[in-house]
């Protein structure tokens, strides 16, 4: 599991990590989405693709993380996978291809309520050959 849930008094606190800032961007993202629900449940029968840009990477990680939650939000859709690309030249460029399905209380497990990404205690960092990002979802 390439991410763990951290202690946090009322909201979720995520850890994630990959290899890559890629792998990393796509574990906040499942991590996001077990907070809602199994992801093991979820069924890859619909994609959503987007393009962001943001001057720096936790904006970036922010607007990705809430692209997702609107496309929750607004088609009630969960995603288990996500192929990402992320490129830096004046600013980050983020490309994303996200599947899922939508939610069918029938088949898939009730969690919490993702009410909305947090720039709160968001950090972004890279060691030896590993980024490890945290940030609070509002619950």
């Amino acid at each position: 599991m390439p991410y763990r849930f951290l202690e946090h008094m009322c909201d979720q606190l995520i850890e994630a990590w990959g290899k890559t800032l890629e792998e990393a961007f796509e574990s906040a993202a499942l991590a996001m989405f077990e907070t809602m629900t199994d992801t093991k449940q979820i069924e890859e029968k619909e994609a959503r693709e987007f393009k962001i840009q943001a001057e720096d990477l936790e904006s970036l990680l922010y607007d990705f993380l809430t692209e997702l939650l609107y496309y929750h939000d607004a088609e009630n859709l969960i995603f288990k996978r996500f192929e990402l690309s992320i490129r830096k030249n004046q600013t980050y460029e983020l490309k994303c291809k996200a599947y899922g399905e939508r939610f069918d209380p029938n088949r898939h497990e009730s969690r919490y309520v993702v009410k909305a990404v947090t720039y709160h205690l968001m950090r972004i960092s890279k060691e030896d050959d590993k980024w490890t990002l945290r940030v609070l979802l509002d619950l």
